[in-house]
């Protein structure tokens, strides 16, 4: 018996060629399963051969030499990230979490007329430049949080407490961009700044029933003046059009009037002409006209002759529609 099982041990192992073989093949497959590696559409990935910087790869499938000589990190450069200012967000969604924690270092700011104000606000980028991303700057993050706050109080100390929390918070938070992306860009931090949002601007909790009063009279008097105005354009351009109807009314009458006195010039001028070449002719004409135009209009009738000692006797004159 012992014999037999000595025999069979022996007929067990494998030679040394075949086991040489099935490591290199091991061997092969670690190293190609461990250098394989994808890049997803929306990142960018970034090579290190012995920590220093060797090459970008685009999106898709690459390899890399494994074993700790290249080290790959994946950047996501196409996603919008958001950095909060004076709040943070617990859970977003239809009602939206905010901590309870107080963040008033962040928010409270002086204002250029000496007033203090709370600014909220948050600040979106994504990752333009991926090496310059990871190792120019050694905390990129925290570096663009204090580069922002400071970029906002800048702003926000050369304005007035009113352009701050009503008239110009569009203007800040677009003026504030532009200085944010130009200081990053001095810290070559490879960053793009997307947006700025003033979030929730509001005075201090002490002084808000004040503002709130104030705001209230400022929105009165805004409403009066937005009436007057719309009083006065529907009752100037009323009493502008009166006015012009009756300048042109007046120079039509004018002119009319004018017209008239020149034809009724004229026409005496005329009739003077022909009474100078024939008088007596002149005189019967302009008698008999006249006469066409009275008599129709005299009720009564009487005819005098001069030449007769008594009165003519009544005639029926213009009666009968004569």
């Amino acid at each position: 018996m012992p014999k037999i099982e000595e025999i069979n041990i022996k007929q067990l192992k494998l030679p040394k060629k075949k086991i040489i073989t099935g490591v290199i093949i091991l061997a092969v497959v670690i190293f190609f399963a461990t250098g394989l590696y994808t890049i997803n559409p929306e990142e960018l990935g970034v090579i290190q051969r012995f920590g220093k910087y060797l090459s970008t790869t685009q999106p898709g499938l690459h390899f890399k030499i494994p074993f700790g000589v290249d080290n790959l990190t994946k950047v996501r450069v196409k996603h919008v990230f958001k950095e909060e200012f004076g709040f943070r967000t617990l859970q977003a969604g239809v009602r939206t979490k905010y901590s309870a924690q107080s963040y008033k270092h962040e928010a409270v700011m002086l204002t250029g007329d000496l007033n203090i104000a709370d600014v909220e606000w948050i600040v979106q980028y994504r990752i333009k430049d991926p090496v310059n991303y990871l190792f120019n700057v050694r905390n990129v993050e925290e570096t663009m949080r204090d580069v922002s706050e400071s970029v906002i109080r800048e702003v926000v100390g050369d304005r007035s407490v009113d352009e701050v929390i009503v008239l110009n918070r569009k203007e800040i938070a677009d003026i504030s961009v532009i200085m944010l992306q130009e200081q990053l860009d001095v810290y070559k931090a490879g960053l793009e700044i997307v947006t700025i949002k003033l979030q929730n601007v509001n005075p201090p909790e002490a002084v808000k029933p004040a503002f709130n009063n104030v705001n209230s009279a400022k929105q009165g008097k805004e409403r009066i003046i937005n009436e007057a105005w719309e009083k006065y354009n529907q009752v100037i351009p009323e009493a502008q059009g009166k006015a012009k109807r009756t300048i042109e009314e007046a120079e039509g009458y004018a002119i009319n009037r004018v017209n008239r006195a020149n034809g009724d010039a004229n026409r005496f001028i005329q009739r003077y002409n022909t009474y100078r070449y024939s008088k007596s002719v002149t005189k019967k004409r302009l008698y008999l006209e006249m006469m066409e135009k009275v008599l129709p209009k005299v009720e009564n009738k009487y005819i005098v002759d001069d030449k007769q000692n008594n009165v003519l006797p009544l005639l029926n004159l213009g009666q009968g529609g004569k």
